[in-house]
C-alpha cells in the first residue's frame, strides 16, 4: 500500500478529483496549503503599493492506494493538474505500514 501526497494548484482540484474517480480510486484528503517551490512566491500591487506573496495558495492531496492502483492513480493526477507554467505541484509516494478502517476494525488494502 502507498500514500500519495499531491500538491497542486487550486483551481485543478476539480479534474484532479474527476480523473481520480475515473481511475477507480475512492478517497481523497484535501488540505488548503500554502508554499513555495522554484517560483519564489511573486510580486503583486495592491493600491499602488507593490508588496511580496512569499507563500502561494495550493492544495494538498492525500491519497491512500493498493500497490496495483498506485500507477493509474499517479497519471490520473500527473494528466489532470498539469498546466505546462511553473508551480504545478509535486507528487510523493510513501510505503503505509499499516491501514485500519475504525468502524470496522478491517485492515490492510480490505480497510481502503
Amino acid at each position: 500500500m502507498k500514500l500519495i501526497t499531491a500538491i497542486i494548484k487550486p483551481f485543478k482540484l476539480d479534474d484532479v478529483r474527476e480523473a481520480l474517480s475515473e481511475a477507480n480510486v475512492e478517497g481523497v484528503t484535501v488540505t488548503e496549503v500554502k508554499g513555495f517551490g522554484r517560483q519564489r512566491g511573486h510580486t503583486e500591487l495592491y493600491r499602488g503599493a507593490e508588496y511580496v506573496v512569499d507563500f502561494l495558495p495550493k492544495v494538498k492531496l492525500e491519497i491512500a492506494v493498493s500497490d496495483g492502483n498506485l500507477d493509474s492513480a499517479i497519471d490520473a493526477v500527473v494528466k489532470a493538474a498539469n498546466t505546462g507554467k511553473i508551480g504545478d505541484g509535486k507528487i510523493f509516494v510513501t510505503n503505509l505500514e499499516k491501514v485500519i478502517r475504525i468502524r470496522t476494525g478491517e485492515t490492510g488494502e480490505e480497510a481502503l
